[in-house]
Formats: C-alpha cells, structure tokens, sequence
C-alpha cells in the first residue's frame, strides 16, 4: 500500500500503459484521477476500480481542458500527490524532407507542450505534499535512433525537462523522472499488425515485447517512496533492446512495422 492516502492524477489512463498504471496505484492504495479525451472510456475504468477513482475528460492539447481537469481535482481533494504523464502519440511520418511544419508543431505539442501544460497546471498542487512527484512516459525512441524524428524529438525533450525542473523544484521536494518504453503490447498493435509482435519479440534480448504492466511497475516505484532520493533520470524499461550491440536486430524492412514506438498508446 504504497500510495494509501495519496491522490494521482493519470493522463492517457483510460487504455494502454496509463490503465495498466492506474490499476497498478490504484491496488497499492491510491485515489486515481483518470484523465482521458476518451471520456467513456475513462468512466468505465473507474467504474471497474469502484471507490478511490474518478474520470476526468482531459485533453493535453487544449490549455483549457488540463485547467478545467486541475479545477477537478482541487475542488474534489484539495491536493495532488502525484502526477503520471502518459498521454502521447504519433502519426504516419514521412521522409524529413518531405515533412511539414505541422507536422512536427503537432507532434511536439502533443508529446512535449501537452506534458508541460500538465506540469504547469499541478505544480500549485504538489507543493502541498510531502510526497510530490511526477513521472512522464517518453520511448527507447528518445533515447537511441529508431527513427520518426518528431515524436522521437519530442520524447527526447521530456528527459531534459525532467533534469532541469528536478533542479529548478528540488527545493520544494518534488521529484521528476521519466520511463522510457520499448515495444509495449497495446491497441496500437491490434488486428493486423498483431503478428508483428511475434517478429519485433526477436528484437530483445529478454526474448519478448514488453506488457503494459511492465510499464506500470516502473511508474509506480518511480512515483513511490521508495525512490525518494531518485530524481531527473530517465529509466529505460525495455527488455534490454538498449544494451546492444543487437545482435538479433532486424532491419525495417524485414519488420515491416517500423520503428520501436509504442505509437498512440494512450490516445
């Protein structure tokens, strides 16, 4: 009962890795906000957990929308202990040449700016508690090339805001940390592309793709006590595909999947 009396707030937690997360805190004691623009989505998960959970409609993209989700939590709590950044996503990319600005504002925005915007709307919150934390999800794609050059900009971006605003708000003992997925089995690899899976296990040297839980357990030692004098780090929890040299490593065109992303986990 990591997280008893704790109050978190989950974005991108109706699905994927930020259900598995809000499953996982919720079992450990905590009151979860699940934040989601899937709304009924985010009201049938709290349904399931019962007590200690409530659903939000939240989307990071819209300064509004995270306020008003904020204003949620304050008028129900009065507090925020710890904040959980899943939400995120990306889309077909082409060629960097041949990619428009849009393209890339749209992909920042939503894996970067959208996490700020979260950040900035909690901080007032977290300053009360004697257990502040935030833990944003980035990708191996932020940490090595695997290509798709906006999204893996992006989520590369979330490793240096967690060292500088571990420095900037040390001071009020709120810690910031990143988790750093491989390949996760979600929706993203749903109806055709699940046999890919099989082929992209081969990939890591553990010998499978990793499990939404894989993830959530990750988030929850981060997030917990247990990692109180852990703070501006980015944590890879990738089944070793990071270790190299990959000696099992396929190249795109033999995956026909492309790069390491868990694409569009949460929205």
């Amino acid at each position: 009962m990591r997280f008893d009396e704790q109050v978190v707030f989950i974005t991108g937690a109706a699905n994927g890795i930020g259900a598995a997360t809000a499953r996982r805190l919720h079992g450990e004691g905590a009151t979860v906000v699940l934040a989601d623009r899937e709304a009924d989505a985010g009201r049938s998960l709290a349904d399931d957990l019962g007590d200690r959970s409530l659903a939000v409609q939240c989307d990071i993209r819209d300064r509004a929308s995270v306020d008003a989700a904020f204003d949620v939590v304050r008028d129900s709590y009065g507090r925020l202990d710890q904040l959980i950044a899943v939400a995120g996503g990306s889309a077909p990319m082409p060629a960097i040449e041949e990619s428009p600005d849009d393209l890339w504002t749209g992909l920042l925005d939503l894996n970067l700016t959208g996490t700020v915007r979260c950040i900035r709307a909690a901080l007032p919150l977290l300053r009360s508690s004697e257990r502040a934390a935030v833990v944003m999800v980035s990708s191996v794609n932020g940490v090595a090339a695997f290509g798709e050059e906006p999204y893996a900009a992006a989520k590369a971006g979330l490793s240096n805001l967690a060292m500088n605003l571990a420095v900037r708000y040390g001071g009020d003992s709120i810690r910031f940390n990143v988790v750093a997925p491989g390949t996760i089995r979600t929706r993203a690899w749903g109806g055709a592309r699940a046999a890919n899976l099989e082929r992209m296990r081969r990939l890591y040297p553990l010998g499978r793709v990793g499990e939404p839980e894989d993830i959530a357990a990750a988030i929850a030692f981060l997030a917990s006590a247990d990692a109180a004098w852990i703070t501006g780090i980015t944590l890879p929890v990738d089944g070793g595909v990071l270790a190299g040299p990959l000696h099992r490593m396929l190249t795109v065109d033999e995956l026909a999947v492309g790069p390491l992303r868990d694409p569009a986990d949460s929205d």
